[in-house]
């Protein structure tokens, strides 16, 4: 197993949109969900418009097709494949919900690669409907981090990660995921998406930030810069520089390697 981590934001970063607005959208309740969108916390407000999906005789069958024809880009599947079949530590770490992550990454034949999913809860009830919980549950507790949102600060998820002795490299693109790139340090990469808000927040003050930024824009560039990244790696085990393509090259399906289950994510105490 390679010596680094590599931390995956999920919407924006491995799909090229927001899962919960595809969902809402392709199924076609994208007024209710702005009328409700002032008046209620963005987890129960996805709770309740997968009630109101459910209501309206949409089935989870129906949302899983939906989540198979969102947009995820061909040479991010590559990265992907390429760094589970070096020995990366694969993760992600995300504001989305587990069925929306998992049926995405099972229709792109995505799943094994990665070894836990840390994000907010979710399960289909005896009635067919899906439920959507926070990560956190506010009502209870805060978390204690002004930077994020209520539901999760994913600075306590990435902790527990470097509790493990492993250098990171954080992918992202939102709000959520300047926190945790300001844990991260010297020997550690943030590759945020550039012209969003990730981006944003640490152009305006990169001297906060002490791992090295290396940035990106679309899904061909967001492979580059990780194989680029990964050819510095001294973290590969049995490592060849031939091991890896040029840099130029396009990458369809890589091998993979033996795997283990994936693991649930862990909860983090506060």
């Amino acid at each position: 197993m390679a010596g680094m981590v590599i931390i995956f934001d999920f919407d924006k970063t491995i799909i090229d949109c927001d899962s919960d607005n595809w969902v809402i959208d392709q199924l076609g309740a994208t007024q209710l969900f702005e009328t409700l969108l002032p008046t209620m916390p963005w987890n129960p407000l996805l709770d309740r418009m997968m009630a109101e999906i459910h209501a309206q005789g949409k089935k989870i069958y129906d949302i899983s097709e939906v989540l198979k024809k969102a947009p995820l880009d061909r040479h991010v599947a590559s990265a992907i494949r390429y760094a589970y079949a070096l020995g990366f530590d694969l993760r992600i770490v995300s504001d989305a919900n587990v069925f929306f992550i998992e049926e995405i990454l099972k229709h792109h034949g995505l799943i094994e690669c990665f070894t836990e999913i840390n994000t907010n809860p979710s399960y289909v009830d005896g009635d067919g409907r899906l439920r959507i919980s926070p990560f956190h549950d506010f009502t209870i507790s805060s978390h204690g981090c002004l930077l994020c949102p209520p539901n999760m600060c994913k600075s306590k998820i990435v902790e527990r990660i470097r509790s493990e002795g492993k250098k990171i490299v954080y992918i992202g693109d939102g709000k959520g995921d300047y926190c945790p790139s300001l844990l991260l340090g010297h020997g550690d990469f943030v590759m945020p998406r550039r012209n969003y808000p990730l981006w944003d927040l640490i152009q305006s003050d990169p001297s906060l930030v002490k791992a090295e930024v290396q940035e990106w824009s679309y899904g061909e560039e967001e492979e580059r810069v990780l194989l680029q990244i990964i050819r510095r790696s001294e973290y590969v085990d049995g490592y060849r520089p031939e091991m890896l393509p040029p840099a130029d090259c396009k990458m369809g399906l890589m091998p993979g390697k033996a795997h283990e289950p994936l693991q649930k994510a862990l909860r983090v105490p506060l």
